[in-house]
């Protein structure tokens, strides 16, 4: 047996482009300890969760695009997060954008890491599911250029045995994908923590606003569901330098259900209890995975990636 912990997820709402790292630790720190308080062993926080989202602009030069990165983790400005994390005794997830060097190559990721109780690190992702696009968009009224700022990860979807559980990260468009969670379900995870940054409207338009949230909580809850494992998924929200991003950070149980879901734009804790043990009804039954896949028949899933439709047929066939 497991046993029952609180989990927390810490909300934040806007962060300008003119606000500090230490700014923005505060804040942290304050969500931390409020978390600490009411009893929580792990506090879930945001995708890029030290700066504004900043590929909503379009940055030519390159210097001005790495001073949202972090070149280490700890540095000085995030130390004292790690510090109380260690005198509290509570871990946390915390995404940011990860510049590195590897092999003599300099290399951007949108990055979350997993600090333990003790205010270790041991465990790292990379986004791998880069939404937007490399090039501006002139018509569109803010740009979403990831795809532009960031690398694909190049950690895959790992899971950690930590903290008295399977424990597994994502960031952001990742919770949209069955994928994310059916690889770390497969690793028997049995809690998702997810961070982002989702802009209320859709920058193409055609998309009703409200919509907006039904994708976000269709998402998570199926995920959930599906895998038997809880997620907790956590936003960065409110009017972020013009641009209204969706709250709704929410705590998902496995069964599908919403345990805890944030009610402002604002920074706000969200609590539920978790009892891993309970990961295992849908593990054991009807997500019995050894049971019941059948990967004879997805072979498509890993040969091919956009959608091909069957070739037509006879005209005089077709409805």
């Amino acid at each position: 047996m497991k046993g029952t912990f609180l989990l927390a997820g810490g909300q934040l709402g806007p962060i300008a482009r003119t606000d500090t790292r230490a700014s923005v630790v505060k804040r942290l720190m304050a969500l931390m300890h409020r978390a600490h308080a009411a009893g929580a062993r792990l506090i879930v926080f945001p995708e890029l969760a030290l700066t504004t989202f900043f590929p909503r602009w379009y940055m030519p030069d390159q210097a001005e695009v790495d001073a949202f990165f972090e070149t280490e983790m700890p540095n000085a400005a995030v130390q004292p997060l790690f510090d109380l994390a260690a005198k509290l005794g509570i871990g946390f997830y915390l995404g940011y954008a990860e510049k590195t060097v590897q092999g003599g190559r300099t290399r951007r990721f949108n990055t979350a890491i997993l600090v333990d109780t003790k205010g270790r690190i041991v465990g790292k992702y990379r986004k791998i599911h880069l939404p937007g696009h490399a090039e501006p968009v002139p018509s569109y009224p803010w740009q979403h250029l990831e795809k532009r700022y960031f690398e694909v990860g190049d950690l895959g979807f790992p899971v950690w045995r930590t903290m008295g559980g399977i424990l597994g990260m994502a960031i952001c468009n990742d919770r949209r994908w069955p994928e994310t969670f059916r690889v770390m379900g497969l690793q028997g995870v049995e809690l998702v923590m997810l961070g982002y940054n989702t802009p209320a409207m859709n920058r193409m338009g055609g998309e009703a606003p409200h919509l907006r949230m039904v994708h976000h909580t269709l998402s998570i809850q199926s995920g959930a569901y599906q895998n038997g494992t809880y997620v907790c998924a956590v936003a960065k929200a409110g009017m972020e330098e013009g641009c209204l991003m969706m709250g709704g950070s929410a705590i998902v149980s496995p069964a599908g259900e919403i345990m805890a879901q944030a009610a402002s734009l604002e920074d706000e804790l969200i609590l539920a209890p978790i009892d891993l043990d309970a990961c295992q009804f849908n593990k054991t039954t009807v997500f019995n995975f050894a049971e019941h896949r059948r990967i004879e028949h997805y072979a498509l899933i890993t040969s091919r990636t956009g959608a091909e439709p069957p070739p037509p047929g006879d005209p005089d066939s077709e409805i």
